[in-house]
């Protein structure tokens, strides 16, 4: 079933709308999760969390990418899940690695009230990320997005662990560079 056809379902209130995202985003959806947590349990919980925050959401939103709108609630959700654990001392150390790489170019400080300086952000990012060749966009999109390990990257990639490494720190230093060119405070 298209993208589509499933938000019809939602919008109508029919309760296959979940059967079919289910069915079509499932495997999609617990592979982000279990990137962040590393739990089975968790992950599926996580999963069928994403499909009655959806259901709740839609309407009145109208996503024009189904696929990016439930890999934002699914990933939301379980970086919500990982902190949780964290915080009851059940977490690993994969997701604070992530931000410390990702925190050498982002502010210690976010205003999260400042829509207009977020928005511009996000877009010098998109920019940024449209710019690079497809295989870098690939790397950065699985490292931070997915939070794939360097080693899954690699292999996906065929290439070395080493380059893959190395590609992800010299693209985040030219992000940041970039940001701060066009004025961004980081």
């Amino acid at each position: 079933m298209n993208d589509d056809a499933i938000i019809r379902l939602y919008w109508n209130r029919d309760e296959s709308a979940i059967t079919e995202t289910s069915r079509k985003y499932g495997n999609y959806c617990f592979s982000i999760a279990y990137n962040i947590l590393y739990n089975n349990e968790d992950s599926e919980e996580c999963v069928n969390d994403t499909y009655s925050r959806v259901w709740n959401t839609i309407p009145p939103q109208k996503p024009s990418v189904f696929s990016a709108f439930i890999g934002r609630i699914v990933r939301n959700i379980s970086l919500d899940r990982y902190r949780k654990n964290l915080a009851e001392k059940r977490g690993g150390n994969v997701i604070p690695a992530l931000l410390d790489e990702i925190g050498e170019i982002a502010s210690d400080n976010p205003s999260p009230e400042d829509d207009v300086v977020r928005n511009d952000l996000a877009k010098a990012i998109n920019d940024f990320l449209y710019d690079l060749p497809l295989e870098k966009r690939v790397m950065i999109v699985r490292r931070y997005w997915y939070a794939d390990d360097i080693k899954s990257i690699a292999l996906r990639l065929g290439t070395s662990e080493n380059n893959i490494s190395t590609s992800i720190r010299r693209i985040r230093i030219k992000l940041r560079d970039y940001l701060l060119a066009r004025g961004f405070e980081l």
